[in-house]
């Protein structure tokens, strides 16, 4: 038999086999079995290849799916595909054809390219976002979301780039341009369909108590929510009629203002301009105008330098009667609070870097740490914290949390303020100008308004065309397909047009994992029974990019579906986790421009699979970020090589297990089951070498051997098949159990624990694991090691912890 490593005699053989039966197929309602839904974030076939994080992340997650199986776990793990968006459909411009075409085949590559790495995706319940099987249920819960009124159409303002003709994210805009292009961006107000996620605001917040996600994906998901207690006060402006409503969650330092600030686009400046100097509208108005060329994300940078501009107004604190400047400054929203703020510099770093900048006032009013009443002169010195107020007469020696509950009181009783929670979420901004996404099934009639389309009309198709470049206007190239737009009402069957807008490339990923349960049902979203008997998913895994909107998106439409009968539970997910980034050599993030990308396809035919697969779990840390490493993926070569020859060569002098090697592959067994479940997928890698460098020369048993090739299924899954089938066994070794491991007997009799003798190690000593102190007290006292160390036995105390250490004062 022989012992070399050759991945490509047999690697493809066991793929083409595995996905030719539909090996990993799961079933409904299997008996007798727990279930087990484990979600990968399905990928955007927006590009020519896989990049190596999904490599990395898949490859891990197979693991688990592989091991729970053969724990006798009912485990399904899908993959589908998110085809919609802007990605394939500026590529697809570029070039010069469909995105439908694009779209398959860049779907063929990434299929091609996870069977090569032998993933264990159920095939079955394959899915495609822009597939109208598919997009028809999109459209579905569009229109239910339009009849529960959680469907509206709204003027928002939109970022605009006229090179381009599209609408950017504000992720998209940095200094004020198109990051593609680099062309200035304008704002411009569209009439868009928005979604009330607001209604759902509290249930998003507080039903992530009902969930196991990590603790940092909740913090993420609550302060995008934004949950705070508002006090909003009334501030009349000096000389004239008008008054202002500022808005502060820190009522507690008012004593401490001196200066407000107005977003610039608030409506309030319009009716202020009229009390202002002509130098003074002027500049006010060029602001207005240079604000308009930042995104949000640009204007609340704590790294940005804070601008502004002296309104040469003043207003009347009404709790404190002082006079306060009035600026404008574009650090301030109208969606944050009223869009008017109180500036405290000496307890806001934002504050003080504008009061420092403008030269205003900074006055401490919260004493910090141990009364610390230390002038604020540095922005490190801020005090942002909780503490005692002074100097702020009636709040005089309150905490700052019951100073906070006076005032609320106070500006009820006197009329000036109330009492507001407010969220930092905002309603969904749904429609895209654009061509390759889920057309929205609504039409517009003259004489019956928006009016949806009849379910049994869905889906809408996306028309094929042969210009989908977007237009000067700013509309969907859908408006230029005359023959598409122009329609009847499905109401009273005048002329109608259909809308144009499309839907976001969230639309579909926000209930994915719903049509995974029943992907082929033509006649519902979902057949209840197979929702009820898969859902919550168990385990979501992704990246860190998408544990923010693409989340909540989903979280939002999931209780909205609960809400109306559709689904069968409150939450999606029962659990979140995030992996880290795959870096190139140079610590960089891999881009074609840096020349550092690595090629799935290039490394899989160097290395082989199962190479690949080890070395994405070994390069580090789950949760962090890994450098790509060519000498470490060699190693990695080196040392599966050596244990494929190992596992062959062992069964050929297999003989009886010494009670030794016995223990040890039920040890490794625990190890690699705990590495997998706890996602310390690193650890298990080394659990495997370590075995190997202290076991690879002893005798095992038929029964040890086949245990091993079972543990290193998970890992090294054609590896493993390979050798189960060499030694003469039934296909598959996939479909074995896991070993039972009684912890009791992985237990050790005897540990070898240091001795500390007045707070320096002097030795180590074996002891039986169930040894007292006592006998602990007389070893020690006998071991001549330890005599020079211990005064002639005049030990005052010794304390031992069992199993880990003694210590001994003398």
């Amino acid at each position: 038999m022989s012992v070399e490593y050759n991945p490509k005699e047999f690697e493809a053989k066991w793929q083409e086999r595995w996905f030719k039966d539909l090996f990993y197929e799961s079933k409904d309602f299997a008996k007798g079995k727990e279930k087990y839904y484990l979600l990968v974030e399905f990928p955007y076939p927006s590009g020519d290849s896989m990049h190596m994080g999904h490599t990395r992340n898949y490859c891990m997650m197979d693991t688990v799916a592989r091991l729970r199986r053969m724990k006798d776990q009912n485990v399904l793990f899908p993959i589908g595909w998110d085809a919609f968006g802007l990605p394939t459909e500026n590529y697809a411009i570029k070039v010069g054809r469909p995105p439908q075409e694009i779209t398959k085949e860049n779907i063929d590559t990434f299929r091609r390219q996870l069977h090569s790495l032998g993933l264990s995706f159920d095939w079955s319940r394959e899915i495609d976002t822009s597939d109208p099987k598919y997009y028809k249920w999109t459209q579905w819960i569009f229109l239910k979301l339009l009849e529960k009124g959680l469907a509206y159409k709204a003027e928002q303002p939109i970022n605009w780039c006229p090179k381009c003709k599209v609408g950017c994210a504000n992720e998209e805009v940095i200094d004020g341009r198109h990051e593609r292009c680099g062309t200035l961006v304008e704002k411009r107000n569209i009439n868009q369909w928005m979604l009330k996620i607001t209604e759902y605001a509290d249930k998003l917040d507080k039903d992530l108590d009902l969930t196991d996600y990590w603790e940092s994906v909740k913090t993420r998901q609550r302060e995008w929510i934004g949950k705070k207690t508002w006090y909003d006060i009334e501030y009349k402006i000096e000389g004239t009629d008008e008054k202002i409503l500022v808005s502060t969650t820190r009522p507690d330092t008012q004593f401490g203002s001196t200066f407000v600030v107005i977003a610039p686009e608030h409506e309030i400046v319009e009716k202020l301009k009229k009390y202002m100097s002509p130098e003074i509208l002027e500049e006010v108005e060029r602001y207005q105008e240079e604000s308009k060329k930042k995104s949000e994300l640009d204007r609340i940078s704590q790294l940005k330098e804070k601008s502004g501009v002296n309104t040469g107004l003043f207003c009347k604190n009404s709790i404190t009667n002082k006079t306060l400047p009035i600026y404008i400054a574009d650090f301030v929203l109208t969606t944050v609070g009223t869009g008017m703020v109180v500036g405290v510099p000496a307890h806001d770093k934002r504050d003080f870097e504008f009061a420092q900048k403008y030269k205003l006032p900074i006055i401490r009013v919260i004493e910090g740490e141990d009364g610390n009443r230390e002038e604020i002169n540095s922005v490190e010195k801020v005090c942002e914290g909780e503490g005692t107020v002074f100097n702020s007469e009636f709040l005089d020696g309150l905490s700052t949390q019951d100073a906070r509950v006076k005032v609320g009181e106070y500006i009820k009783e006197k009329g000036i303020g109330d009492v507001v929670v407010r969220y930092h979420l905002r309603d969904w901004v749904f429609s895209r100008q654009r061509y390759w996404g889920e057309p929205i099934p609504v039409v517009h009639c003259d004489k019956c308004g928006t009016v949806p389309l009849p379910e049994e009309e869905l889906p809408l198709e996306l028309p094929k065309v042969e210009s989908y470049e977007p237009t000067d206007t700013g509309e969907s190239p859908l408006a230029n397909i005359t023959q598409w737009v122009n329609t009847k009402c499905p109401k009273c069957g005048g002329p109608a047009k259909r809308e144009t807008d499309t839907m976001p490339n969230w639309a579909g990923s926000s209930w994915y994992f719903l049509r995974y349960t029943d992907p082929k049902n033509s006649d519902k979203l979902g057949d209840a029974k197979k929702m009820e008997y898969w859902l919550p998913v168990d385990h979501y895994e992704g990246g860190a990019e998408h544990v923010t909107l693409h989340l909540l998106y989903s979280r939002f439409w999931h209780k909205f579906l609960y809400d109306i009968g559709v689904v069968p539970t409150k939450e999606p997910y029962k659990k979140r986790t995030i992996h880290g980034n795959v870096l190139g050599e140079d610590g960089q993030k891999m881009s074609k421009s840096l020349g550092n990308v690595i090629n799935p396809d290039e490394i899989i035919e160097k290395y082989g699979a199962d190479v690949v697969r080890g070395y994405m779990m070994f390069m580090g840390p789950y949760e962090g970020d890994v450098l790509w490493s060519t000498e470490t993926i060699n190693g990695l070569k080196r040392f599966v090589s050596k244990y494929y020859g190992f596992l062959l060569s062992a069964w050929e002098r297999k003989d009886k297990s010494s009670p030794k090697v016995t223990k040890a592959v039920l040890k490794l067994a625990n190890k690699v089951e705990e590495g997998i479940l706890n996602f310390k997928f690193n650890t298990t890698i080394s659990a495997l070498m370590e075995f190997y460098n202290e076991f690879h020369k002893e005798i095992f048993s038929k029964e040890d051997l086949e245990k091993l090739v079972i543990i290193s299924a998970p890992i090294f899954p054609h590896l493993s098949e390979e050798i189960w089938e060499k030694t003469g066994h039934d296909y598959s070794v996939h479909m074995q159990s896991w070993p039972q491991i009684d912890k009791e007997h992985l237990k050790e009799e005897e540990v070898e624990i240091p001795v500390q003798i007045n707070g320096k190690v002097r030795g180590r000593l074996k002891v039986n694991v169930d040894i007292s102190e006592d006998e602990i007290r007389e070893k020690v006292l006998s071991e001549k090691a330890f005599s020079e160390y211990l005064d002639s036995g005049n030990i005052k105390r010794l304390i031992y912890v069992p199993g880990r250490i003694v210590n001994i004062v003398v």
